[in-house]
């Protein structure tokens, strides 16, 4: 009789045991899948942060390479329309290294902007 009162007792453990350990395991389980979400939000927001870092300095650099090419086109400009130089004779002065192509793109550069200028200039004294 004790021995069938032990083997009930065991059937009966059994099933409970088997349970506690799923619960156990299913909260390791979901503990670890949260903590894993948690890594995944920080890991985004890191490299949410960093692309922004990049398009800023990106759109710093495209500015200054900007204002760089206008003087540049400015200078070329006073050279062709103020000083009487052709084009060719400009690019002389400059050296090597500027081709006519990029010396003509930054004249019509300095052309635009120029008469952007003019024309955000005569839309105020309206």
């Amino acid at each position: 009789m004790i021995r069938e009162d032990k083997a009930m007792s065991q059937t009966q453990d059994r099933p409970v045991s088997k349970q506690s350990a799923r619960q156990l395991a299913r909260r390791a389980a979901l503990g670890a899948q949260s903590k894993m979400r948690e890594q995944r939000v920080q890991r985004e927001k890191r490299l949410s942060a960093r692309g922004i870092e990049v398009m800023v300095a990106l759109g710093e650099r495209d500015e200054m390479v900007r204002r760089c090419e206008q003087r540049a086109g400015e200078a070329l400009h006073q050279m062709t329309a103020v000083e009487g130089l052709g084009l060719d004779e400009a690019i002389q002065w400059c050296g090597q290294g500027l081709s006519r192509r990029e010396a003509a793109r930054l004249c019509a550069l300095a052309r635009d902007e120029v008469s952007s200028s003019r024309t955000a200039s005569d839309a105020s004294a309206d």
